[in-house]
């Protein structure tokens, strides 16, 4: 039961997530991530907000798979917080090793901690196992 109150907000973020950056990628490019769209020109600002789109329709596939998760196939939550935490981790890493260049703080690097923290915690609730009570005959 705590993995599912745990996964609804996450899941929720990730779906708003997703589709603020498929609507509305400059916003979510500038305001949350800081990156100076402006100084991109204008074909290297649309090829910004293209790729941010492609990356919300994969955070809105993952999201399907995360409502198939809690409605039908609650087994799988432990492994949606998983594929979760790999594709977060994944991405961070990917951005140390390739930096983009930003501008101010970016809003987004709060609601990312928040989310990575509420991966783990969720991630090892799902794993921690359950007393088993023997059953009496």
């Amino acid at each position: 039961m705590p993995r599912r109150r745990l996964f609804i907000p996450i899941l929720a973020l990730k779906t708003g997530i997703g589709l603020g950056t498929i609507f509305n990628g400059r916003v979510s490019a500038q305001m949350a991530d800081g990156i100076p769209l402006d100084s991109f020109g204008a074909d290297g600002a649309q090829a910004v907000l293209a790729l941010f789109a492609i990356w919300g329709l994969s955070q809105l596939v993952l999201s399907v798979l995360g409502v198939l998760a809690l409605i039908r196939y609650r087994a799988m939550i432990p492994f949606m917080f998983f594929l979760y935490l790999v594709e977060h981790l994944a991405r961070r890493w990917i951005l140390l090793v390739k930096p983009i260049v930003r501008t101010g703080t970016p809003t987004g690097m709060d609601i990312n901690l928040a989310l990575l923290a509420g991966m783990v915690v969720g991630m090892a609730l799902s794993l921690r196992s359950r007393a088993v009570v023997p059953v009496q005959q």
